[in-house]
């Protein structure tokens, strides 16, 4: 090939990345994922040996309990909700009977016991049709409920 035929080749093959850019920044544009924490002040301190401790001062003023600690991300009509809470019997059952409540079918679900009295349970769900809370109340709502049998 003669240099004129590689550099029309080099200048398509250019054109042709530019264009599948600009289409894969659209489609990240597209995709929105939000995500709301029940937030709590912690403040850490260090022991001699750098191990790291910490207490947490409640969010909620009216208990004294920093648990259910709850996090919830969305992205389209899926929805991923991270519960931290103490071990209670029949507590997984409660709290996916607490999600189902709020119109969010579960799809997956994982427990994972800390230590002796504290489990994260993550969940995957999927915002059904009569589906109309903000992320924000979708955990204050969640919170609220699991805070009545635990």
């Amino acid at each position: 090939k003669d240099k004129n035929s590689v550099l029309g080749d080099a200048i398509e093959y250019l054109k042709q990345l530019q264009e599948r850019k600009a289409r894969l920044e659209e489609q990240v544009a597209k995709r929105t994922v939000e995500s709301v924490k029940f937030v709590k002040k912690t403040t850490q301190f260090y022991a001699q040996d750098d191990q790291t401790s910490s207490y947490d001062e409640n969010f909620d003023t009216q208990s004294k309990n920093p648990f259910p600690d709850i996090e919830a991300r969305v992205s389209n009509k899926d929805v991923l909700i991270r519960i931290h809470c103490e071990t209670n019997k029949g507590c997984i059952s409660n709290i996916i009977n607490e999600v189902e409540k709020l119109h969010l079918s579960v799809l997956n679900s994982n427990a994972l016991p800390f230590g002796q009295a504290t489990l994260y349970i993550t969940i995957v769900a999927q915002m059904e049709d009569e589906f109309s809370m903000t992320l924000r109340d979708l955990v204050k709502t969640l919170r609220e409920g699991l805070l009545s049998f635990m």
